[in-house]
């Protein structure tokens, strides 16, 4: 029934294309996606995709500027051959942190990306856990903004239970926390940090009691891990005694690894909306859970023209 979809990605995250292709019963789209020898990106769409609904699989992931130009040009080729409506799966949204001004003369980046986007061609945005929710305002296209909730609960009710406390790394993401700590039925504390300068923080201190629980910091990315490691270090300060760390975008840049291996953090629970560096993928500690399943099942109902509401939890 799925005769007029077709479904491409850049060289961002092609495993996790190809499972949402294999829920979906579907073959990839044949494109080759490499590059000239000057670094300019070069696509070549080698099937017939006028009339048809097209979806571009592609998070920006790093190396950002190179992912992010694969998924521009992309979703040009796509329009120029006369595609009949665009979208832009983009389960990691790069950029997203530069979503206001934060000091005189800043870019809002975040918001550029996304006028490229639209520039480029794309009808409308997936997106899964944007690090701020006003960046669906950044786009005159209909966005949708899903949530890996249900893949990481589901993991976390079957082997986590006893003495449970979902924590928040930052008083930013303690609405996202709280509705967590809700579905499971558990408590939730918060780390009061301060930052001091890009990817550096500080950790001040814990709000609400974690002496004797199982703590799972949550969090929508983990970058540098300086956030993670030091909230680890202060929850193990406040009596915790068991830590681990959940969050659907494993960036794992810098010395990230490094800090994860030095620290007191049990298991890092992730999703595949980037693919591992292989020093991540040697770290037995790190359990990657699959949002292919959500993701295909909206691309089911993008191209249905069904309600995708219902994935919003």
């Amino acid at each position: 029934m799925l005769d007029r979809i077709r479904i491409f990605s850049g060289n961002a995250n092609l495993p996790l294309a190809r499972k949402i292709c294999d829920k979906l019963g579907v073959s990839l789209g044949n494109a080759n996606v490499s590059t000239f020898s000057d670094g300019e990106t070069r696509v070549e769409i080698n099937e017939n995709v006028r009339g048809m609904d097209v979806f571009i699989i592609q998070s920006t992931c790093p190396p950002v500027n190179n992912t992010c130009m694969e998924l521009l040009i992309l979703i040009d080729a796509m329009k120029r051959a006369s595609a009949d409506r665009i979208t832009a799966v983009i389960p990691y949204y790069g950029y997203g942190r530069q979503d206001r001004k934060v000091a005189p003369r800043a870019p809002i980046s975040a918001k550029l990306i996304a006028d490229l986007i639209t520039t480029a061609g794309a009808d409308r945005v997936l997106s899964l856990d944007l690090h701020a929710g006003q960046i669906q305002g950044f786009f005159n296209i209909p966005v949708d903004n899903l949530f890996a909730t249900p893949v990481l609960l589901d993991y976390i009710k079957k082997n986590y239970r006893d003495n449970l406390v979902i924590v928040s790394p930052d008083t930013g993401g303690v609405e996202r926390a709280r509705a967590f700590a809700k579905r499971i039925g558990v408590y939730l504390a918060i780390v009061d940090k301060r930052r001091e300068g890009p990817n550096e923080t500080q950790v001040m201190n814990i709000i609400g009691n974690v002496k004797g629980a199982t703590a799972i910091i949550l969090d929508d990315m983990i970058d540098t891990a300086g956030t993670a490691t030091q909230a680890a270090d202060a929850l193990r300060d406040a009596g915790a005694t068991d830590i681990s760390v959940c969050c659907t975008h494993p960036v794992f840049s810098g010395s990230a690894m490094e800090r994860i291996k030095k620290s007191t953090i049990r298991e890092i629970i992730v999703t595949d909306t980037i693919p591992l560096s292989d020093n991540a993928k040697s770290y037995k500690s790190i359990k990657v859970l699959s949002v292919a399943g959500l993701l295909s099942e909206a691309v089911r109902r993008i191209y249905y023209n069904e309600s995708v509401s219902s994935l919003f939890i």
